[in-house]
C-alpha cells in the first residue's frame, strides 16, 4: 500500500471525527484559534479553513453557543458546547463505541 491511499483513509476518518473532537472542547469557552491548537495538540490538526466553517455550521444547528469578548485589543468569538451539543456528542461517542467495538469483533 502507497502512502498517499494511507494518507486519504486517515483523513476521512478523521474528518468523520472532528464534529466530536470540537464537541468535546468546547465544554470551556474556547475561541477559534485557541481550538485550533488544542485539537493539534490532541493529534486532530485541522485546518482553519475547516474548522471555523465547521463551527458556524454547529452554532447554526444550535450546538454550540458563541459570544463575543471585546474587553482584549483584539476582539473575540468564543464558542461553548450547548446542551444540544452535549446531547450529540453523547449520541456521537456510544455510537464511536460501538462501531469500534463491531470492528474489534470482526478481527
Amino acid at each position: 500500500m502507497n502512502d498517499d491511499v494511507l494518507t486519504g483513509h486517515l483523513q476521512e476518518l478523521r474528518r468523520g471525527t472532528v464534529v466530536m473532537a470540537a464537541l468535546a472542547t468546547l465544554s470551556r469557552p474556547t475561541y477559534g484559534y485557541a481550538l485550533l491548537e488544542t485539537l493539534a495538540e490532541a493529534g486532530f490538526a485541522v485546518d482553519a479553513n475547516t474548522l471555523y466553517p465547521l463551527l458556524r455550521r454547529l452554532e447554526k444547528q444550535g450546538l454550540l453557543t458563541s459570544e463575543w469578548n471585546t474587553e482584549e485589543s483584539r476582539p473575540r468569538k468564543f464558542y461553548r458546547v450547548s446542551p444540544d451539543g452535549e446531547t450529540l456528542l453523547r449520541a456521537l461517542l456510544d455510537e464511536w463505541r460501538t462501531l469500534h467495538a463491531s470492528i474489534e469483533g470482526l478481527r
